[in-house]
């Protein structure tokens, strides 16, 4: 008895210990998680187990949303997670998302997990046009992401329609053309076509150095009013503060550089939040990378070369199974042939053969006949001979007789003159009956030559061994050991800044290609539909307006620092 209570005192104690719990949903760009949260975590605690569950390591620039009313917020690090105006309705839900913009991916982003999560979320920032894009560009942005998803294009497998479910266009970009589906699907397959070769994150950072440039790219805009009570869009960015006409979020009216502010007075926390974080971050830019940053740029870098390795050893793999097939099918193609060329030489042989026989047997039958007319010929001169000494003595007779005579010398001409004839037909036949037997020699001589012809050609030998200065690496099972050396390290460094040149071609070969597109499709546009971003972004073009975001801070005429009131 004293047992049993002490069990259930055990058990008690044991479930008031148990700490209390509620269940979130974390909703990624790609994916959905739930996890059990303590009633008193905070919000970093939440952020860092969703960080440590995805292995994301460049968490400055992420963060969790959630939903108020019609707004959003972010979830504040040093705050519980209850004690947010979020819903007491289980799972509480958060979105992951990024709240910070890099100034320039490729530099940045780190981590491939890092640059897949900002690649998905500014495409679906494009297509929701919450960020501006004309519809050159969203053609080239669309190629890259088909890029990414399917690696490279292959006709065979690539038909007409395979894009046909895809979401990869504005829908304001497609109402603004007469242009269908299939026209659509051909010019980005156009350039999907060009991009072989890319991995899925080498297809995703094209697509942000592209994208980056945008202008509305990685700004938040608030609505505010001047001391004149006027009505404004402040835009919050990596680069600084920018003040916008309400109409025009493309091109500000004028821009404050981090560096060049001093404080802010301010009556929003939302905006205090991402003003201290981009500030943090441009700060944190322009100084030396942390240790922990360093290490995972050296990370980065050994994996950037060991999967350049990889892909160099995939590509010189298919490369040698397809040199080996090209060689199968040659050899195929030629035991084929040869077989033909033996057929068609057995075919000739029997021929020949026939022929011969038939010469032969002609030759032998013209034989008999001009003997038989040699024949007939000496027993019609024999009877003229025999009428001519039994010739009759009258007149008449002889008339008859001489009339006999002359028709047996017209005979006797006319068989003389057919046995020669037929005599010199036989020498032709005998002619042709061994010109058949040379044909027919010849004939037998090549298909001996083609029956004791080697089938095969000699293979090549086993490849060259790879130059001494290419890292060697061992495939053992299924794992890989890579041996990176310093100069390694400095021949990678030396193909970077080779890719960074050939980088600057491209961009000007691409936007040629962007300007040959604009002009094709201009002729397929509707005026009509035309919103006003597309009008502001096309008088921008037309004034020379430049191409990188980057370019449109315009410090302020004073100097050193000013103070900004919001």
């Amino acid at each position: 008895m004293a047992g049993a209570i002490a069990s259930r005192m055990s058990f008690s104690s044991l479930k008031r210990k148990q700490p209390k719990t509620f269940t979130v949903r974390i909703v990624t760009m790609d994916a959905e998680m739930e996890f059990n949260c303590e009633m008193k975590w905070k919000g970093k605690d939440l952020f860092d187990l969703v960080c440590r569950t995805l292995g994301l390591r460049e968490t400055w620039f992420f963060g969790l949303q959630y939903t108020i009313k019609d707004t959003v917020a972010w979830l504040k690090m040093d705050k519980k997670v209850l004690d947010h105006d979020v819903s007491k309705e289980e799972p509480v839900t958060f979105h992951f998302l990024a709240k910070f913009y890099p100034e320039n991916a490729e530099e940045e982003l780190v981590q491939e997990i890092t640059q897949h999560l900002f690649f998905l979320q500014v495409k679906k920032q494009i297509l929701d046009e919450k960020i501006y894009c004309p519809p050159e560009a969203s053609v080239l942005l669309a190629s890259y992401a088909v890029q990414a998803k399917y690696g490279d294009y292959d006709p065979s497998v690539h038909k007409r329609g395979f894009l046909a479910q895809e979401e990869l266009l504005p829908k304001r970009v497609i109402n603004l053309y007469q242009m269908t589906p299939e026209m659509w699907e051909e010019r980005i397959t156009a350039w999907y076509a060009e991009h072989r070769g890319r991995a899925r994150d080498e297809a995703e950072m094209e697509y942000l150095k592209i994208a980056q440039d945008l202008e509305m790219y990685g700004v938040n805009y608030f609505t505010i009013r001047n001391k004149k009570g006027t009505e404004l869009l402040l835009g919050v960015d990596a680069l600084g503060l920018h003040i916008y006409d309400p109409e025009n979020r493309l091109t500000p009216k004028i821009s404050f550089p981090w560096n060049e502010i001093r404080n802010i007075s301010y009556s929003d926390k939302e905006i205090l939040q991402l003003c201290i974080g981009n500030h943090d971050l441009f700060m944190r830019r322009r100084k030396a990378d942390s240790l922990e940053v360093q290490q995972m740029k050296a990370q980065a870098r050994e994996e950037k070369a060991r999967k350049q390795m990889e892909r160099q050893r995939l590509a010189r793999e298919k490369q040698m199974r397809e040199e080996a097939e090209r060689t199968r099918d040659e050899l195929e193609r030629r035991l084929l042939q040869m077989k033909e060329e033996a057929t068609m030489a057995n075919e000739a042989l029997m021929r020949s053969e026939e022929t011969a026989d038939l010469l032969a047997e002609k030759a032998q039958i013209t034989e008999e006949e001009a003997k038989l007319l040699a024949q007939k010929a000496a027993e019609a001169e024999q009877e003229m001979q025999r009428i001519k000494a039994t010739a009759i003595r009258t007149e008449e007779e002889k008339r008859l007789m001489e009339q006999k005579v002359l028709e047996a010398e017209v005979l006797a001409l006319k068989m003389a003159e057919e046995s020669e004839r037929r005599a010199k037909e036989a020498d032709q036949l005998k002619q042709d009956l061994q010109e058949a037997r040379e044909a027919e020699r010849r004939a037998k001589q090549k298909l001996l030559e083609i029956t004791t012809k080697p089938t095969y050609p000699p293979m090549n030998p086993l490849p060259a061994p790879l130059p001494p200065d290419i890292p060697s690496f061992n495939l053992i099972g299924d794992s890989l050991s890579f041996d990176f050396k310093d100069t390694d390290m400095k021949r990678l460094s030396m193909e970077i800044e080779k890719e960074k040149v050939e980088y600057m071609e491209k961009s000007k070969h691409l936007q040629e290609q962007l300007n040959e597109l604009k002009t094709e499709i201009e002729a397929l546009k509707l005026k009509e539909r035309e919103t006003a971003l597309d009008i502001l972004h096309n008088e921008n073009s037309d004034q020379g307006g430049t191409s990188s975001k980057h370019n449109t801070i315009k410090k302020p005429q004073a100097q050193g620092r000013r103070p900004i009131c919001i």
